[in-house]
């Protein structure tokens, strides 16, 4: 535990840095930036809810890189088709929810302190099994405008 201490110490220190290293952002345009990324989250939540599977890559950059706790660092290709064989498994129903606790916007990044919490429910099963997933997700702001996630950390709790 202790060492999980460290390591998100040393995570919230990096994403400051590369907050601080982005530029300022106006306060009309952080919160917009903010509004923006709540909405691409809630956006995916719902995507993924709703098993639409064409959907649940859009918030990850092509770019992406992530981290989680017990698996090899892995990129856009390795999330876009485990969600997409999670959704197209029909034995086990998939739910995911979020509560975001931070959002730090400067200029084009942005960093999100975050829980999933996922629930794992066999089909037409009663009892779910449900987990709570802490990470921090680095959001670029694309030439589209829109925020996609370009590096992400999180473990199960």
């Amino acid at each position: 535990m202790r060492s999980d201490r460290k390591i998100w110490t040393r995570l919230a220190f990096v994403a400051a840095a590369l907050v601080a290293l982005a530029g300022p952002a106006t306060a009309q345009s952080a919160g917009q930036a903010e509004a923006a990324i709540r909405d691409a989250l809630a956006a995916w939540e719902r995507a993924f809810n709703a098993g639409d599977a064409d959907k649940v890559c859009g918030l990850f950059a092509g770019e992406l890189r992530y981290d989680y706790r017990g698996h090899p660092e892995r990129g856009f290709d390795d999330i876009c088709a485990l969600l997409q064989r999670s959704l197209s498994d029909r034995t086990t129903q998939y739910r995911y929810s979020h509560a975001i606790k931070e959002i730090l916007v400067s200029g084009d990044l942005a960093v999100v302190r975050l829980i999933w919490t996922l629930e794992v429910k066999p089909a037409g099963g009663a009892t779910a099994t449900i987990s709570q997933e802490p990470g921090m997700d680095i959001f670029r702001r694309q030439a589209d405008g829109s925020w996609k996630i370009i590096r992400y950390v999180g473990y199960e709790n």
